[in-house]
């Protein structure tokens, strides 16, 4: 199955099929209505400590994957990963984040993940 990430700013497209929010926190200035979404997987999400250490600082990105999926290891993480998973069975999956540069976000990581091109 297909797993493609976005900003949740964007507009649906035809081809998002389930839209799920992987942000730990609700996107600044956007509605419920507005966003679109399916669901909000929160737990998923990095942690506060790392969210904070890597400030979506570009040359921290590959740090910062490598202590994200450390990250996942976590049973509650993995029990949100868990549910990504079963989500994706049903059709395409699409991540969404109100990060700026999301190729250089946890939605990207757990696209790798979940699409199987991560060690995780």
């Amino acid at each position: 199955m297909s797993v493609t990430v976005r900003r949740v700013y964007e507009d649906p497209a035809p081809g998002d099929g389930t839209r799920v929010l992987v942000d730990r926190v609700w996107p600044r200035g956007l509605t419920k209505e507005a966003a679109h979404l399916d669901e909000w997987v929160k737990d998923v999400a990095p942690s506060g400590a790392l969210r904070t250490w890597y400030g979506h600082v570009p040359e921290r990105f590959a740090e910062f994957r490598t202590r994200y999926l450390a990250e996942l290891d976590d049973p509650e993480r993995q029990a949100a990963l868990d549910r990504l998973r079963r989500l994706m069975e049903s059709g395409p999956l699409t991540l969404l984040t109100a990060t700026r540069d999301a190729g250089h976000s946890q939605a990207a990581v757990l696209a790798e993940v979940l699409s199987g091109r991560s060690s995780q």
